[in-house]
């Protein structure tokens, strides 16, 4: 990426710095990359970016097992927090790079995490190496169980605010088909939604399949359950707003020819606010509740949330903020737009709500065009290593130096 903006001294300083860097943080990515690791697993990870954190001169912290935390300061100033996820996928890797996983590992970064954590530390790195350019304390935090394990809320759990310098504001970033030409895109208020994921158990009569009327068959239970949800979104719902009732997974039964005694069901809801959520979970319990009795079910549903994460909602001034100084940094074309709200969802927000901190939270582009990118959880997903990691260094960067380096002036 090049920049057709105005760049700050302090920070041209820091991004000069890259240039001397480049081939050692490609190797560090390419290392990321080829060593996947699953939610609240990332063992050989979290133990090379301890390794990289203290090389820097930093202050590291271990939280919540796998989750790395490094407090680099340089005297009086605001007080940055940088969040990147680290955990990979359990996706057989397509992705025709050279330096791919095979795919016999079955397991691979489909959502650019290795991107996330090499760009964070190349901008720890920077900062570490230029003190004269800046002022204050980066929080560099390194997230373990993005995508299965609930990794923000256990480092909360272990005691994140208790452990390190109380934050100004919050930011992360993330890679993807989200902008053309690499650039950057982000939008104040709603830009992920909430989500739920549930295992409800149902409970029929077990059988013999000769004999269906001395038994209550719990997969044709299911079957009307699962046919009936559908209306929940499609009837209940205000067309004009995001909601998402998915049914991923059904279990149940183990012959053809007998009648299963109980099915689960793995059920997923995404909406933009709680309220909305709160109405999709209520049809979602009514109905399974209905249909039961009218199956004549012999046992109340069982209903397990499993998981849920908050929408991602961008403080208002901080996000204009961070788009204003973007586009001063790096020119109008750099900053693509006011992007629409996600579907997707992430537990990010749970850091800076536990800290009482405002946020911004942005994605950038990895591919010169999206119409023909492959997306994020793709196993052919293959975001270029560059100009991919130096313009994700340089937002992290310029995020940063929006309150650090600005402090120093």
């Amino acid at each position: 990426m090049t920049t057709s903006g105005t760049v700050p001294e302090n920070l041209q300083v820091l991004f000069a710095a890259l240039d001397a860097t480049r081939a050692e943080r490609e190797e560090l990515y390419t290392w990321f990359h080829q060593h996947p690791e699953l939610s609240m697993q990332e063992e050989h990870t979290a133990a090379r970016v301890k390794e990289e954190l203290r090389a820097y001169g930093c202050a590291v912290l271990s939280l919540a097992g796998t989750g790395r935390v490094g407090i680099l300061r340089n005297g009086d100033g605001p007080t940055v927090l940088f969040r990147a996820d680290m955990d990979a996928l359990p996706i057989a890797e397509d992705s025709g790079l050279e330096y791919a996983v095979a795919k016999e590992r079955g397991l691979m970064h489909a959502c650019g995490h290795d991107f996330h954590t090499a760009c964070l530390l190349g901008a720890t790195r920077a900062y570490a190496a230029h003190p004269e350019a800046w002022s204050g304390t980066l929080i560099a935090l390194f997230q373990p169980g993005e995508e299965a394990g609930g990794g923000a809320q256990k480092m909360v759990d272990d005691g994140l605010a208790d452990k390190i310098p109380q934050p100004d504001v919050a930011l992360a970033q993330h890679v993807g088909p989200f902008a053309p030409d690499y650039a950057m895109t982000t939008r104040p208020g709603a830009l992920m939604a909430e989500a739920t994921n549930w295992k409800i158990t149902v409970y029929g009569r077990g059988g013999h399949g000769s004999q269906p009327h001395l038994s209550t068959d719990a997969v044709v239970l299911a079957a009307n359950i699962i046919t009936r949800l559908q209306t929940v979104i499609a009837r209940e719902f205000d067309p004009q707003q995001m909601g998402i009732l998915t049914v991923g997974s059904v279990h149940a039964g183990a012959s053809s020819n007998s009648i299963a005694e109980s099915a689960q069901l793995g059920i997923n809801t995404r909406a933009m606010s709680p309220e909305a959520t709160e109405q999709i979970v209520a049809a979602l319990k009514r109905i399974v509740r209905a249909e039961c009795l009218a199956s004549q079910s012999p046992r109340e549903p069982e209903f397990e949330l499993l998981d849920a994460v908050p929408p991602v909602r961008n403080d208002e001034s901080t996000t204009a903020r961070v788009v204003d100084s973007f586009t001063e940094f790096f020119g109008a074309d750099a900053v693509y737009g006011d992007m629409a709200p996600l579907t997707g969802s992430e537990d990010f927000s749970i850091i800076p709500h536990a800290l009482s901190v405002p946020y911004c939270y942005w994605c950038w582009g990895g591919f010169p065009a999206t119409e023909a990118a492959p997306a994020n959880h793709s196993p052919a997903f293959n975001p270029a290593l560059q100009p991919t990691l130096d313009t994700g260094t340089r937002y992290a960067i310029a995020g940063i130096g929006i309150w650090l380096a600005q402090a120093r002036d």
